[in-house]
């Protein structure tokens, strides 16, 4: 706490600039450019020609995201070249982490003016003085901020350096949440392409049920228009009764997710005007999130949409290496999973009946199945449709 005090008077900074700079720490991970915010009220308070962050995974030599505020604006002149070169002999990469201090301070200036680093790569962009602060967060990623200044300018002081002290634990706490949202945000890019694959289309509907995005295949069957689409951002069925139905199950599960209620879905079926089978249609309500984010849309409900007469997209590639079928024997087993009798698959391979025939024994022998519903089933459940 007295090491707090000390920074917080030799920072010569009041509470209210202090707390300032912390809500844009926090705020980083959000930012379209994480931490473009914070950089720039540090260059400025520090009249600085730059301010770098840089964040890496110790697993990979090479630096994973270079952020900059520069008197450029956010690109740096000659940042290209740090990222496939200048890294490598970047000297301040081993520094012990939270030290805060100046190249000056801890190389001497002679040694520091003589480093590759900086007659290379630093002084041909009129930068010289440079202040760094090395870290490792909770998490294990290693941080490097850096502020440079011109030649004409003057090195960091104390009261400089102690500021960014005060902001090394807050910053090393906001990189961890943003490796996490990264990690969140991968896993949801990952499930939403499988559920791409198995043609199962999602709605995400806001808190007056209004669509606030929707994945390609639900996107494919509002543009088809064949029992449901999206007009004004609002759901709408087919049939009047149908879509009655509809809004009163969307109805349903706003109210759901108002009170707390995720385990309560609603089905239904929407008519087709092409005669099609009915769409099943299943609303579950999202998580009440209880954070206030002004005039911002909300989550509310889920809305999973399926076509009983389309089959997930399996690989053939996949289903060759699973079963060790040959290419025929494919060929002929994604014709049976979209439902087409013997006489349709020969008449699409060009083949004879008998041929598919013999082709299909051969599927069902590596398959284990015994019967042609059952290796449906089988096709359609292998991990070959999550590809």
């Amino acid at each position: 706490m007295h090491d707090y005090r000390h920074a917080h008077e030799l920072a010569a900074i009041s509470s209210v600039e202090l707390s300032e700079l912390l809500a844009l720490t926090y705020q980083g991970p959000l930012e379209s450019t994480p931490w473009a915010g914070l950089l720039e009220a540090l260059r400025q308070r520090f009249e600085a020609s730059f301010l770098t962050l840089v964040l890496r995974n110790p697993a990979h030599e090479r630096p994973g995201l270079i952020v900059n505020a520069s008197i450029h604006g956010p690109h740096l002149p000659g940042e290209p070249s740090y990222s496939e070169h200048y890294y490598a002999i970047c000297p301040f990469l081993h520094w012990p982490a939270d030290q805060v201090a100046s190249a000056d301070q801890v190389m001497g200036s002679d040694h520091w003016l003589a480093h590759d680093f900086y007659r290379n790569y630093l002084q041909p962009l009129d930068l010289r003085y440079v202040m760094v602060a090395n870290m490792r967060t909770a998490a294990g990623m290693h941080c490097a901020l850096f502020a440079c200044r011109e030649h004409a300018s003057r090195d960091f002081d104390d009261g400089e350096i102690a500021l960014v002290r005060l902001l090394l634990p807050h910053l090393q706490q906001a990189v961890d949440l943003h490796s996490t949202v990264d990690q969140l945000d991968s896993e949801r890019l990952l499930y939403a392409a499988t559920i791409d694959r198995l043609l199962v289309g999602t709605a995400i509907l806001d808190e007056n049920g209004k669509v606030m995005r929707s994945n390609q295949a639900a996107q494919h069957l509002f543009d088809s228009r064949d029992g449901l689409e999206c007009r004004q951002e609002k759901l709408s069925a087919f049939s009047g009764q149908d879509n009655r139905n509809l809004q009163r199950a969307i109805l349903a599960a706003l109210q759901h997710h108002q009170h707390g209620r995720e385990d309560c879905v609603e089905v239904l079926t929407l008519t087709r005007p092409t005669g099609e089978v009915p769409l099943n249609v299943l609303l579950r309500p999202i998580a009440l999130d209880h954070e206030s984010r002004g005039a911002a849309r909300r989550p509310a409900v889920a809305v999973f949409i399926r076509d009983p007469s389309d089959s997930p997209q399996a690989s053939r590639q996949l289903l060759r290496s699973l079963f060790q079928l040959t290419r025929t024997e494919t060929e002929v087993a994604m014709l049976i999973m979209d439902g087409l009798t013997l006489d349709e698959s020969a008449e699409q391979l060009g083949v004879t009946r008998n041929t598919v025939r013999a082709h299909l024994r051969g599927v069902f022998a590596k398959t284990g199945a015994t019967r042609q519903a059952q290796l449906v089933k089988t096709l359609l459940n292998s991990v070959a449709s999550l590809a």
